[in-house]
């Protein structure tokens, strides 16, 4: 693999920002499920 310092371009930030938006939203979903499902909710 080619290991030159290259700048993201704006695609790659928005992409990046998107896979860790859904990462969250996904983990935080499965959390709140387990704790609803805890409390009896």
């Amino acid at each position: 693999m080619a290991r030159e310092k290259k700048k993201k371009s704006t695609f790659q930030k928005i992409t990046m920002f998107v896979v860790w938006v859904m990462l969250i939203f996904t983990v935080g979903a499965v959390i709140i499920g387990s704790v609803g499902a805890l409390i009896g909710y």
